[in-house]
């Protein structure tokens, strides 16, 4: 009875040892993983905060061929920019020049509009003096005796001597003619003729 006892306090007494030693166990793994999880947790907080901070310093950075590529860019800029400049400059004295041009064409068609209209006065003068003095020697030889104005109208080209019978009064033309050699008479009269048919019918 009493040997039972003892082997049933010995198996208790093992067991509570062995469920104690299990929980120690158990807390301390429950411990480490914990621990591990919070410290794994912790790097990955801090990789995810610095790596995008890293990242774009990286990408922020210029590399040294993206600082190439940016200077031949704005050296291209600055280039077609003093080109445009250059052009600009170059259109500028051109439209003066123009401008200066424009002002001497103008200068020259008044000068020229001047001129003009003195030759059409001085030759508006001149016709009018020619028909004055063409009116008064008409006058003249209508006033001479029509034997003395045949004589003279004989020495004259036909159609000079024409012109100046179609201005006179038609009986003093008519007694000149009569004065006239015939075939004078004939050439003036065939002028006198040919004016006729070529004058307007209507």
């Amino acid at each position: 009875m009493a040997g039972s006892r003892k082997k049933k306090r010995s198996s208790t007494g093992k067991g509570s040892i062995l469920l104690i030693s299990s929980l120690l166990v158990g807390s301390a793994a429950l411990r480490l993983g914990v621990g591990a999880g919070t410290a794994v947790a912790e790097g990955d907080l801090a990789n995810q905060l610095l790596l995008p901070k890293a990242m774009s310093e990286t990408e922020d950075a210029p590399q040294p061929a993206q600082k190439v590529e940016v200077g031949s860019l704005l050296d291209a800029l600055i280039a077609r920019e003093n080109r445009i400049a250059e052009k600009e400059k170059k259109l500028k004295v051109r439209a003066k020049a123009l401008d200066v041009a424009q002002v001497e064409i103008e200068r020259r068609l008044d000068a020229l509009k001047q001129a003009e209209e003195r030759l059409g006065a001085t030759l508006a003068r001149a016709e009018t003096a020619a028909e004055d003095d063409l009116a008064r020697l008409t006058t003249v030889y209508e006033n001479m005796k029509p034997k003395d104005a045949a004589a003279l109208f004989e020495t004259m080209e036909p159609e000079f001597a024409a012109g100046f019978l179609a201005r006179m009064r038609p009986d003093v033309a008519a007694k000149i003619m009569s004065g006239l050699d015939p075939q004078v008479a004939y050439s003036i009269s065939a002028i006198f003729a040919g004016r006729n048919a070529l004058a307007p019918k209507s």
